[in-house]
Formats: C-alpha cells, structure tokens, sequence
C-alpha cells in the first residue's frame, strides 16, 4: 500500500490517498473544496491536484470518506463522487450531528437527519472492500460523535482525533463533543494496535518545524502531547475542559458544518439564482 498526501495550507488539511501501484485500487480521505471567504466562492484547486495524481497513476477510486463533519473546511466529496462515481462515507452517528445543527441553523422539516445524503453508512467493526485493500472501521467519537478511524494495512487514519505528537489530541467543545469520550476512543481503539502502526491525521500545524503528514502509535504512546499513553482520564477531561475553553471557533465553522452535514451539497439556488448560507448571531 502507498499513501500519498496532500496539505492545504489554508486549513491545514491532510487529505490522504492509499492506493496499490500493482492493482490501481484507491480510497481517498478527507478530500478539501476551497472556499474564499472575502469574496464566498468556492474554487477547486485542492481537488484539481487529486484530479491530477488520480490520472498520473491511473487509478481506480472506490470510495471517498470523510472521517467526520469538519468544521473548518468543506468537504470536495460531492466532486469526487461525481467525477469517479465513487460512493461517498461516513459513520452513521451522522445522524446526531445532523439533528443538532438542524436545530441549531433551524433549518426546517426537509432537511433529513438519517445520513441518507450519505452513499454508506459505516459503524464500529464493518470491513469495506476496496479492491485489494480491506478497511477496518474504527468508531472513535469525542471530538464529534461521528468521528472515525480507518485502519488499513499497517496504517491508521484518525481524521481529529490523534494529531502529530507536539499537536495532540483534536478539541472536544463542539456540541455532542466528549473529552471523556476521546480518552476511551485513543486508548481503547487506538493504542491498542501495534506500535509500529502509522497513524495519518486529518491536519498538521507545522509552525516553525517541516510539515509532518504522519506519527506512529508508539510515538504517539510516548509523546503525544495531550494524551500519552500514561495520562489518566480524569486529568486529561479536566486539561481539555480548561484548554478547549481558551480556543477560538474554527473561521469556518458555520459554512462548513452546514455544507459537510449534507454530504458537502451546497445549499440549493433561491429564486433568484443565488445560494445562502445561514450564520447564527448571538447578542
């Protein structure tokens, strides 16, 4: 299995690409649509890239997965699935996030909160076939109920849940967010696999060192730096609560979630040939 990466420096997103050079099976991760939020337009630069690697190597696409619904950048999966016909993924604790920003955007009676917008929907243990790769489903909630883990092979993707070792672990203040949740998700899903297992996660915040694209369970065991693998839980869920406490929203959030809990569809043209967005302001 190959994997191949790609950063947005926008929102410093890893979107991920496995693929076997031998049978040209391929599953992509986490895929990005540009949005300009000065000018709202979106553009597809990011994809262009994927475009550009997936005909390079000829590959076939089974399937696009999103690993949860981001809220700090849209999902290109729409593009995906329409360009390669292949399915789009989710984990179907889709519904819950559905049914909490339906409330949240009041977004009224046609909006459906059962993830049928979704072409799969996964849960913990389901195997997907991809060719000549297998997928094992690894439901690990607690940044959002819906966030999962996908292991493959000898490799992991955890989308927001176990970052770089000097990132950490991903915040757990969004609604229906649960530190206590991600401390059993890491622990009890993740640390468990072998120590040489590599683990690809969906952001890097690079700073003042090179971009890393993956860590190891082992490394990340040792010196992740909100959740080693001797941390208790009670000391981390009382760290996190301070910590998440301090962050800002993502600049994203609200266009984001509302587009990527619909599968990444824009919002339908009014009347007037526009769509609209819906911001929630609070006094």
């Amino acid at each position: 299995m190959q994997v191949k990466t790609f950063f947005d420096k926008q929102t410093f997103t890893l979107t991920h690409i496995i693929y076997d050079e031998k049978t040209a099976d391929a599953v992509l991760f986490d895929p990005v649509l540009d949005l300009d939020n000065i000018a709202w337009k979106t553009h597809q630069s990011s994809l262009k890239k994927l475009d550009e690697f997936i005909k390079q190597k000829k590959l076939k696409l089974h399937y696009v997965i999103d690993t949860h619904v981001h809220a700090d950048h849209l999902s290109g999966m729409q593009y995906l699935k329409n360009k390669y016909q292949a399915p789009i993924v989710i984990n179907k604790a889709i519904s819950i996030v559905q049914e909490t920003f339906k409330e949240l955007f009041n977004l009224g009676p046609n909006f459906k909160t059962d993830g049928s917008q979704f072409d799969i929907l996964v849960e913990d243990g389901d195997v997907l076939k991809a060719g000549s790769f297998n997928i094992d489903v690894l439901h690990t909630p607690g940044h959002t109920p819906a966030c999962t883990s996908f292991k493959v092979g000898d490799a992991v993707f955890t989308g927001d849940i176990l970052f770089i070792p000097d990132v950490g672990t991903g915040r757990c203040d969004f609604p229906k967010g649960s530190a206590n949740d991600l401390y059993h998700s890491v622990m009890n899903k993740l640390y468990i696999l072998p120590d040489d297992t590599k683990v690809y996660p969906g952001h890097d915040y690079p700073g003042n060192r090179e971009l890393m694209t993956f860590t190891t369970i082992k490394d990340s065991k040792e010196h992740n730096s909100d959740l080693p693998a001797n941390r208790n839980m009670d000391d981390y869920i009382e760290f996190m609560i301070k910590r998440d406490k301090r962050l800002p929203p993502p600049k994203l959030i609200f266009p984001s979630v509302q587009i990527n809990m619909d599968a990444g569809k824009l919002p339908v043209e009014e009347k007037n040939g526009q769509r609209y967005l819906k911001i929630p302001i609070s006094d």
